[in-house]
C-alpha cells in the first residue's frame, strides 16, 4: 500500500473586496474551492504516493473583470486585484521555487487577448491556470529536479 504525502500551500488576495474565486484540481479532481478569497486560506489535501505515476496539479482562478485593474493616464497600473500563493509544502518540503520554475501560468489577460503560457512567480494576476506537473514516488522526482 502507498503511502500518503501532505500537499499545503497558503493562498492570499491583494484585494478584499474583490471577487476572486480560486480552485485547486489535482488530476482533474477538485480538492480546493472558494468563490471568493477574503483572507489568507491555508490549502491542505493528501497525495498518494503511488510508484510511476504522473501527478497534475492545478490552481484556477476565476471572477477577474477588467474593471478590477485600475490604470493612470500614462497606463500605468495603479491597483489590482491579484491571488498570492505561497509556503508550497510537499511532504514538509519547501517547493515554491520549484514550483515557480516548473509551472506554466495560462491565461488570457482576462478576455482581452489571445491566451499565453507564461512562467508563474506566486502571483495570479489574471483569469487562468497554473498548471505543476510532477511524478511520484515524490521524492524520487525532487531529487532529480533539485
Amino acid at each position: 500500500m502507498s503511502d500518503a504525502i501532505k500537499f499545503q500551500c497558503d493562498l492570499n488576495t491583494t484585494n478584499l473586496s474583490t471577487p476572486l474565486g480560486f480552485e485547486v484540481l489535482f488530476n482533474g479532481k477538485s480538492a480546493f474551492k472558494i468563490d471568493h478569497v477574503t483572507e489568507t486560506c491555508q490549502i491542505v489535501f493528501d497525495i498518494n504516493d503511488e510508484d510511476n505515476a504522473i501527478q497534475k496539479l492545478q490552481f484556477v482562478m476565476t471572477g477577474k473583470t477588467v474593471e478590477h485593474t485600475l490604470v493612470d493616464a500614462q497606463g500605468n497600473i495603479t491597483s489590482d486585484a491579484m491571488l498570492t500563493i505561497s509556503n508550497v509544502i510537499i511532504d514538509d518540503i519547501d517547493i515554491s521555487l520549484l514550483l515557480n520554475d516548473k509551472s506554466k501560468y495560462t491565461h488570457n489577460f482576462n478576455g482581452t487577448q489571445p491566451a499565453v503560457e507564461d512562467k508563474f512567480y506566486g502571483v495570479m494576476g489574471c483569469n487562468g491556470t497554473v498548471t505543476f506537473e510532477f511524478t511520484t514516488p515524490f521524492y524520487l522526482w525532487l531529487l532529480e529536479h533539485m
